[in-house]
């Protein structure tokens, strides 16, 4: 079967096609690379243009100060359209959500009905933020969520309008268009699923695809260090809670001086941010989340302790007696209590390292996710 993934944030897609392939499918990715990550993708609607040198990138700034019309989107629409040629005869097309192409609303529109004549199976992922993800959040139903920053302090709203679009009527129009020219709804993980049932509607949940074949496994060793790592990301600084972090790794430093060692990254790309926390031994991911992301999942298959969410939602759904992950809150001294007692007890560290690993062969498998989409997309 000839299968296209169109969009891509967090390298699922690029997971899904090793499984899908590893099945005898042909499998073609569609994305932009996702700005400085830089995921790999086999045709690219990237705007090299007006991203490429400098001045451009200046007069594309005025031009959208002056008319707020954003170059950018406008190349990835007409990079894409110019794509269209390649992306026919597949039986099954998939949206890692409803800006999949990172333009306008209207010209997404324009290009998904373009797409979609020549592929009757379609399917449309929720793996962030999205219309009913935000409308559900918008309730304060939840305890917390990555709208919490924002609720606390309305003057963050600037920071807040990539999730807060999807509210607006055009991006709640692309979403209800390709809820109807969908054959299938699927959430990647709870903090997706919980929000998509809470407003009626019934996502397939497939957990997300993770290549254990590619990611080694080491046991975790600690000699007279524990290593702490911190990857930031600035797009999402506010909405991961990274300030509790921070803070936290102060009062750790101050506290264990030469018995810890703390590495901080900032917006590197994809494939030199997961080599850079190698020697690292817990991952601080994200604080206002109820499962794990994608980044996550990986270092927890590297065998890392990972700080991100692991909820009570989390441990009941997968039946869990024992942690595999450190249920990150949005409290300082909870995290700088989590991490004391992990410094101060590494034989902890190493046993959560190798749990970490066997949840993720049992649970993400690529080729096991793989057989999952199928199943749910009735591809044979």
């Amino acid at each position: 079967m000839k299968i296209l993934l169109l969009g891509e944030y967090s390298r699922l897609h690029n997971s899904l096609k090793e499984g899908l392939v590893s099945q005898g499918h042909e499998v073609i990715t569609v994305s932009s690379g996702d700005d400085f990550k830089k995921y790999n993708t086999d045709y690219s609607f990237h705007p090299a243009f007006f991203s490429r040198f400098w001045f451009i990138r200046k007069v594309k700034n005025l031009i959208l100060k002056i008319t707020t019309i954003d170059l950018e989107k406008v190349e990835r629409a007409i990079r894409f359209y110019f794509l269209l040629p390649k992306l026919k005869d597949f039986h099954q097309v998939q949206l890692i959500n409803s800006d999949a192409i990172e333009t306008y609303p209207f010209l997404s529109r324009f290009l998904y009905k373009k797409l979609f004549q020549t592929i009757e199976s379609r399917s449309l992922l929720v793996c962030g933020d999205e219309t009913p993800i935000i409308d559900y959040l918008l309730k304060k139903e939840m305890k917390y969520s990555v709208l919490t920053p924002y609720f606390e302090d309305n003057s963050l709203k600037k920071k807040f309008r990539f999730p807060l679009k999807y509210r607006t009527k055009s991006y709640r129009k692309t979403f209800d268009w390709l809820n109807i020219n969908c054959n299938t709804l699927i959430a990647s993980d709870l903090d997706y699923k919980i929000p998509l049932e809470a407003m009626n509607y019934k996502p397939n949940f497939i957990s997300n695809p993770i290549n254990t074949d590619s990611i080694e496994f080491k046991e975790l060793e600690i000699d007279s260090k524990v290593v702490i790592f911190l990857g930031i990301n600035r797009g999402s600084y506010i909405k991961k809670g990274i300030r509790f972090f921070e803070k936290a790794l102060t009062i750790i430093q101050e506290k264990y001086g030469s018995k810890v060692e703390i590495l901080i990254t900032e917006n590197v790309p994809y494939n030199q941010y997961i080599s850079l926390y190698n020697k690292a031994h817990i991952l601080l991911d994200q604080v206002y989340a109820y499962d794990q992301g994608y980044n996550a999942l990986e270092a927890m298959a590297k065998g890392k302790v990972v700080f991100t969410g692991a909820e009570n939602e989390f441990t009941k759904h997968y039946n869990l007696t024992e942690r595999v992950a450190i249920n990150a809150l949005p409290d300082v001294d909870s995290l700088v209590n989590e991490l004391s007692f992990l410094i101060e007890n590494p034989e902890e560290l190493i046993a959560i390292g190798k749990r970490a690993r066997n949840f993720i062969e049992k649970e993400h498998n690529y080729i096991k996710i793989a057989e999952k989409y199928l199943e749910t997309w009735a591809i044979k």
